[in-house]
């Protein structure tokens, strides 16, 4: 189960916070598959060699989003070796990605809940920097910001590789997919 974290709506659409929602939409567009609005999530299901691959984007807002995780995950009986959340970060520099295996939330609310509501730190997470020049004070207005054009120049290629990354996970696993694009990466 590949999710990708953001907020439902289109006044969310193209801000920071939903990185992980851009790279889902990169990746059906790819795959030529739709999603659908479906409970506590919108859902798109494809296959890499005959491997299934169940896509959330969830709409219970950043902060809730470990219910739809935990609801799908249950549903869809997936293994938590099998669960990758891709979310945006503001510790590094526009465009950068970092693959992890497990780890703390980092401060994000959208992994914090994620990893409450499951129980664990122990699931793959892909982090897509978004960069971090803003005021102090200025955080949430920073994530709920839209990209500018410049901004999407620098990030269309890191959504492209995340995609790769969503592959090579499906087929290869975390670890072989760390070796490969954590050494390629720019943060």
């Amino acid at each position: 189960m590949i999710v990708g974290l953001g907020n439902p709506g289109e006044q969310y659409a193209g801000t920071r916070h939903n990185t992980g929602f851009m790279v889902l939409d990169a990746f059906a567009k790819a795959s030529n598959i739709v999603f659908e609005d479906r409970r506590y999530g919108y859902i798109a299901e494809t296959s890499l060699k005959g491997r299934k691959v169940f896509l959330l984007k969830p709409t219970t807002y950043m902060n809730l989003s470990g219910n739809a995780v935990r609801y799908w995950m249950n549903k869809e009986n997936i293994a938590l070796e099998h669960l990758l959340v891709i979310v945006d970060d503001l510790s590094l520099p526009l465009g950068a990605l970092r693959l992890k295996g497990k780890g703390s939330n980092g401060g994000h609310n959208g992994l914090g809940n994620i990893q409450n509501v499951i129980g664990t730190q122990q699931y793959a997470r892909l982090r897509i920097g978004i960069g971090n020049d803003f005021a102090k004070g200025m955080q949430v207005e920073w994530v709920l910001g839209k990209y500018d054009e410049n901004d999407l120049k620098t990030l269309s290629p890191s959504i492209e590789t995340a995609t790769d990354i969503i592959k090579s996970f499906v087929l290869a696993g975390i670890n072989i997919t760390m070796n490969q694009f954590n050494k390629h990466s720019n943060g």
